[in-house]
């Protein structure tokens, strides 16, 4: 299916699904879709985020104050931080400021960032619970808190957690994150919206495609990937989702789309994993094994149209590498891309494809909100609660104990 922005394909042989089982979940999707738009303007909805009645818990006067700032550092994890860091890798050309991002427990990052003036420094400090312990750790192990601290913005539940009772206690800039919204899910709220402001992003532009997958003939896409997919789901004969991805820009939107997917769907004894697989490096280390190998997974292939000039003069090598002259290393790329994928269509292994056309603002918030839709309607499809993670809050709860 063809668009402005980006194209969207399905190729996933019959033998792979069920027709009766496909009949049932279109029957099923059509309920999900119906709810979810009826729903999309109220207020509480987890899905409001996407809807353009969605009022944001800051003005961005507010905010510009901030802007002078030329170097930004964001602490997060998973979803607090996944987004804002597919945004900036993703339109880094258009970013004139350096974003640091501290998504891990790294003694050398912090021992880095502390040889800065740490007072030159906006820090953006991100987390719905307002106590997951990285944020906190890496957030004190910089000693940048101060009373009436102006360097420092804290997004996070307006409740009785440990961010917000800081900003209340250091008078800091507070933004309520709201309750209601999960962190893989937040990316289009405050938790990605703050973050892209700041980089000088139109934010307007990263929210104008987001309901265009509720239209009628985006719509059909829609139903035809959740269906088939909670079908894969269901069978079990599909395991993994390989993200194979021939844009570097995208990297780290396929970060967030991984944590989004395994944590959504990974319950009960079932789940997609995800694997982020970069190409055309991985023709040399994992394709072997990708085609050749156990018949469990399906293909996701990414690209982003790129207008590269560089090309390569390859009169100096053997007439056998002719072929090579003239050619712009885009179209070497491109060229193993279609190659793989004609493979795939030969042996029947299933795959998608998400070609990104513009490298732009609304190209990405296109792609976030069609992702989280997806998931979450698969989830629903196939029983599973999308919205919780009940096994990773009992890592959380016995961490908690160990360091008491």
């Amino acid at each position: 299916m063809k668009n402005k922005k980006i194209i969207y394909k399905n190729t996933i042989h019959k033998k792979y699904l069920n027709s009766k089982v496909i009949k049932k979940l279109n029957n099923e999707f059509k309920e999900n879709i119906k709810i979810i738009i009826n729903n999309l303007d109220e207020v509480k909805n987890v899905f409001h985020s996407l809807s353009k009645k969605y009022k944001f818990n800051f003005k961005t006067k507010d905010i510009n104050k901030f802007k002078k700032y030329k170097t930004i550092v964001i602490i997060g994890m998973g979803g607090s931080i996944l987004g804002s860091e597919a945004i900036y890798f993703f339109l880094k050309e258009k970013i004139k400021k350096n974003f640091l991002f501290l998504n891990d427990i790294d003694e050398n990052k912090i021992r880095s960032l502390k040889k800065k003036n740490l007072s030159k420094l906006l820090f953006v400090i991100i987390s719905k619970s307002g106590n997951t312990i990285e944020t906190l750790s890496n957030f004190l192990a910089l000693k940048i808190v101060k009373k009436n601290s102006k360097n420092i913005i804290i997004i996070s539940e307006k409740n009785k957690n440990s961010l917000y009772s800081l900003s209340q206690k250091m008078n800091i800039k507070h933004i309520e994150h709201k309750d209601y919204i999960g962190g893989r899910y937040s990316v289009l709220s405050e938790v990605g919206i703050v973050p892209a402001h700041l980089m000088g992003l139109n934010i307007n532009k990263l929210r104008q495609n987001i309901i265009s997958h509720f239209k009628a003939r985006r719509n059909k896409f829609l139903r035809d990937s959740t269906t088939k997919l909670a079908n894969l789901f269901i069978k079990k004969k599909i395991r993994n989702i390989i993200l194979f991805n021939y844009a570097p820009k995208l990297d780290k939107f396929l970060c967030w789309n991984q944590q989004l997917i395994a944590e959504s769907l990974g319950k009960k004894g079932k789940g997609f994993l995800p694997i982020i697989s970069k190409a055309p490096k991985d023709h040399h280390s994992l394709l072997q094994l990708y085609l050749d190998g156990p018949r469990d997974k399906i293909f996701y292939i990414f690209s982003v149209d790129d207008n590269s000039s560089t090309k390569i003069n390859s009169k100096i090598l053997d007439k056998e590498q002719n072929f090579l002259n003239n050619k712009s290393l885009n179209q070497i790329k491109i060229a193993q891309k279609n190659s793989f994928i004609k493979v795939l269509k030969k042996n029947k292994i299933p795959f998608r494809e998400f070609k990104i056309r513009h490298a732009n603002e609304q190209s990405l918030g296109e792609l976030f909100s069609y992702f989280i839709l997806e998931t979450a309607i698969i989830g629903k499809l196939t029983g599973i609660n999308p919205f919780d993670q009940p096994a990773v809050e009992q890592v959380k709860t016995i961490t908690k104990k160990l360091l008491a």
